[in-house]
């Protein structure tokens, strides 16, 4: 299927498609970035490898994040504590609050990320670059 460079045309993608990031023992598929939404939204899924860490401790000064639990369980810390949130758990993180995610089960887990505005896209580069110098 298409992936469009034009914000005022439809994407349709498989299950799997999209650009792809490797991050050690997790994978970021991008669906959707800033040059697709007129940087309105950025929409990417992220899936880690059972007992396995996500991007660590951060905060998005501008951008609220809304995650979507896809497979498996997923444990989120959000603000001041973990959760552990099954497949189906919606999850919204406002602007400048610290959040992480990690997988502490024994099957893959995945979820669905929207980064609001868009443009989280370009860190992946040095992302990918970050977990490969640093396996």
């Amino acid at each position: 299927m298409q992936h469009s460079k034009n914000h005022n045309d439809s994407i349709i993608l498989p299950a799997g498609e999209g650009r792809i990031y490797n991050c050690g023992t997790m994978t970021a598929v991008f669906k959707a970035d800033e040059n697709e939404t007129d940087n309105k939204y950025s929409v990417s899924e992220w899936w880690l490898e059972p007992h396995s860490g996500g991007p660590g401790a951060h905060q998005h000064e501008e951008n609220d994040e809304v995650f979507y639990v896809l497979e498996g369980i997923t444990s989120l810390f959000v603000g001041d504590k973990w959760i552990d949130a099954e497949k189906g758990t919606f999850i919204r993180i406002p602007a400048k609050t610290i959040h992480d995610f990690a997988n502490r089960a024994d099957k893959k887990t995945g979820v669905l990320n929207f980064f609001i505005p868009g443009g989280f896209e370009r860190n992946m580069p040095s992302i990918v670059k970050w977990f490969e110098d640093n396996k």
